[in-house]
């Protein structure tokens, strides 16, 4: 027993706890938190006329009334059917799930959603797993590509870390395209979902999150599926066809504050005829 026992001193030094040994401190202590302005502005309001002193406001105050206002404004898809599906478009914060089969009127919508932020000044990200962005149909479909970051991962798990990081950057608007049925690697963890709606709230990111099977659970706001979708195309015979139109059927699957099962018609043109 007493060599087992000096073989464990032996083997654990570094939990030697003795007396001498001096505790971690913090080093720097912690700064003092500066009281002055607010102390100026409380008087301020003491000295005025109490009318007047209810719309005096400190510049802390005024940016978190303005951060409210902005995460309670949407960022439109430019498709009127499915704004009014949403109830505005994407609210900002929250995350919005886009599921179909058909990655045609998946990828018409991503297109549009991402030339209306862009035009208006947002900065927006798209993650695309499966490859299918094209920089030359996206400007003639109206984005600005100067406001739009391209991240082309390889499994949907770096998709997800990718949309987390960008979100935290501060983009607006981040989409997540996830392809075409199978999706490429494994599906992402619950957890993964749960820290990217986070991020989304935390920092005011609208977030869509585009693909073939639902994906998102229960961390998403509203879920949207795609239906029915008509194909329209310009020739016969044997001559090449031309795709002119394609007519999809929405409805709404879930959303937290609206009534589910909502429907919506959407008529999607080719960026080039």
């Amino acid at each position: 027993m007493t060599a087992q026992a000096r073989r464990f001193l032996s083997q654990f030094q570094l939990l030697d706890l003795r007396p001498s040994r001096p505790k971690p401190t913090l080093v720097p202590p912690l700064p003092p938190v500066e009281i002055q302005q607010r102390e100026a502005v409380r008087n301020l309001r003491a000295a005025l006329d109490p009318a007047i002193a209810r719309n005096v406001i400190s510049a802390t105050e005024l940016i978190r009334a303005l951060e409210k206002t902005r995460r309670e404004d949407f960022l439109p898809t430019a498709i009127d059917a499915l704004d009014a599906l949403l109830g505005g478009g994407l609210r900002r914060g929250k995350v919005v799930e886009l599921v179909s089969r058909r990655a045609v009127g998946r990828f018409s919508i991503v297109m549009s959603t991402l030339a209306a932020a862009t035009s208006i000044g947002e900065a927006a990200a798209l993650i695309d797993v499966s490859d299918h962005f094209d920089p030359q149909i996206a400007d003639v479909a109206g984005v600005d590509l100067r406001r739009l970051l391209w991240v082309r991962p390889k499994t949907m798990k770096q998709a997800v870390m990718a949309a987390e990081m960008i979100t935290v950057t501060g983009f607006q608007l981040v989409v997540l395209d996830a392809g075409l049925h199978p999706v490429r690697g494994r599906r992402a963890p619950d957890a993964a979902w749960v820290r990217l709606a986070r991020a989304a709230e935390a920092h005011g990111a609208a977030m869509l999150v585009s693909t073939p099977y639902p994906f998102t659970g229960t961390t998403s706001e509203a879920v949207v599926r795609g239906e029915k979708a008509r194909v329209k195309w310009l020739g016969q015979g044997k001559s090449p066809r031309l795709l002119v139109e394609v007519t999809t059927n929405f409805r709404l699957e879930k959303h937290r504050h609206m009534k589910p099962g909502a429907p919506a018609t959407c008529d999607l043109r080719p960026a080039i005829s």
